[in-house]
């Protein structure tokens, strides 16, 4: 028999705090964040982001003060990006991989000082090229799929050797999981965990990281919608998380987050294999700004990061994760 108001209220849950507790569905802790950050060479610098506030860059020495903190926040993970010097940008990308590069090294420091602190490592070539691509490029500016795929295996295992626990390549070039995968297994690295950026947007939220990262300047008014997905596809978000799956995916990621909800969810209905999702610099550059002018209530930054993993997100790489771990701990 169905009922009917007055009978069913649902309301009565929502009247008190431990009733609303009791029957929250979705939850977020401060172990589903992962912290994104952007790594400087040098000792002892500090530079503050103007495209996205309260964000820095920081040498190796500052980044493990800090992570030190955040982890004690309850944060598990970084997620490592180099900001290189430009003479070290070059078309072979050759620095990618050098043993002895700013992310090799910071690896290795970080595994040194926070053994319990996962490592999370971005496999693209962006930050390593004059133009900004995520690849090599021919004299024609076309993006050659296979020939950089041969540069990220080799990218990917650096990270592995120096200690990285999970290889998370967001370059979107075909077939580099399966690629990467074979590398790994071939050299040892078995149990090293591949996040697949299975559905990653050629989108406009990523403008302050690209300025963060310093490869604006080499992409210019270039864009990357040769190889990222069009921001109104949906079904190939699916074949594209099927076909990682196959090539050996631990993880799949979205990316950007708040704006593809849908993708979120329909991988998580759709796959077993976990599902992250990245909030990113846009979304957090354009809340962060609201809110320092009084537009927004901050407590946007912990409803934001609900429905993301309301949408079926197992983790959240944001920008807000210590400020959210804290909030959260209060």
């Amino acid at each position: 028999m169905h009922t009917k108001f007055p009978y069913t209220r649902l309301r009565r849950p929502r009247m008190s705090s431990f009733s609303q507790n009791l029957m929250q569905e979705s939850r977020l802790t401060p172990y589903d964040l992962i912290y994104p950050v952007f790594i400087l060479p040098g000792i002892g610098k500090r530079e503050p982001i103007e495209s996205m506030p309260g964000i820095e860059r920081l040498s190796i020495d500052q980044l493990i003060i800090e992570a030190k903190g955040w982890h004690s926040l309850g944060i598990q993970a970084l997620n490592l990006y180099p900001v290189l010097e430009p003479h070290l940008k070059s078309e072979d990308c050759r620095e990618a991989y050098n043993p002895e590069g700013l992310l090799q090294k910071s690896i290795q420091a970080l595994k040194e000082a926070i053994p319990s602190l996962g490592l999370i490592t971005d496999v693209a070539l962006d930050p390593f090229t004059p133009h900004g691509h995520d690849g090599i490029v021919d004299e024609q500016g076309i993006i050659l799929n296979d020939e950089t795929l041969d540069i990220l295996s080799k990218q990917a295992l650096s990270h592995a050797q120096a200690g990285a626990d999970v290889i998370a390549p967001s370059d979107m070039m075909d077939g580099r999981i399966g690629h990467i995968r074979s590398t790994l297994e071939s050299a040892g690295f078995k149990n090293t965990l591949l996040l697949s950026y299975t559905a990653k947007y050629a989108s406009q939220f990523y403008g302050p990281f690209r300025h963060a990262l310093g490869s604006d300047q080499g992409l210019g008014k270039k864009d990357k919608r040769s190889y990222q997905m069009n921001p109104g596809n949906l079904q190939e978000a699916l074949l594209e998380a099927e076909q990682d799956i196959v090539e050996g995916a631990d993880m799949l990621m979205v990316k950007p987050a708040m704006a593809y909800l849908d993708v979120v969810y329909a991988l998580t209905q759709r796959f077993s294999t976990p599902v992250f999702a990245f909030q990113v610099s846009g979304e957090y550059t354009m809340q962060q700004l609201a809110i320092e002018a009084g537009w927004l209530n901050s407590d946007i930054i912990l409803e934001s990061l609900l429905c993301i993993k309301r949408a079926g997100a197992r983790a959240i790489h944001t920008y807000f994760a210590v400020e959210a771990a804290k909030r959260l701990n209060a």
